[in-house]
């Protein structure tokens, strides 16, 4: 009987390392889910904005080009809208993503100082007023 006995002795003295180790395992996994969560929230939301924003300089390209389409001048203008047509909208994992956006950006900025117009986004994404626009 006395083997019965340490059998139970060595259960209760290793039930702390039992549960320690199965609550590292159970903590470790809910943790790895909730940063999957938590990532896929992130990606979908950074996605979300720079697609708007890449969105609105092809529109705000578009609109120029319909403005000055008997202007011969408009190389800038169509840099920038070759820019975003090349933006490889679908590969997810587009290496060069940041630089080909600070490209887009400086092509933006340069076209607005061209034609005298804003370049702060906020101007023209606000509700009401000339530049509103409501999404």
């Amino acid at each position: 009987m006395a083997h019965k006995s340490e059998d139970v002795f060595d259960c209760i003295l290793m039930a702390d390392d039992r549960f320690h180790v199965e609550g590292y395992r159970e903590g470790f996994d809910e943790g790895t889910r909730q940063v999957m969560i938590d990532g896929q929230e992130l990606r979908a939301s950074h996605g979300a904005k720079l697609s708007m924003e890449v969105s609105f300089y092809y529109g705000f390209g578009i609109t120029w080009k319909c403005l000055l389409q008997n202007n011969t001048d408009c190389e800038t203008l169509e840099s920038l809208l070759g820019l975003i047509q090349r933006f490889p909208h679908e590969e997810p994992q587009y290496e060069n993503l940041q630089e080909d956006m600070e490209k887009v950006r400086a092509k933006f900025r340069l076209v607005c100082s061209l034609l005298n117009v804003p370049t702060d986004l906020s101007n023209y994404v606000k509700s009401g007023g000339s530049w509103g626009i409501s999404f």
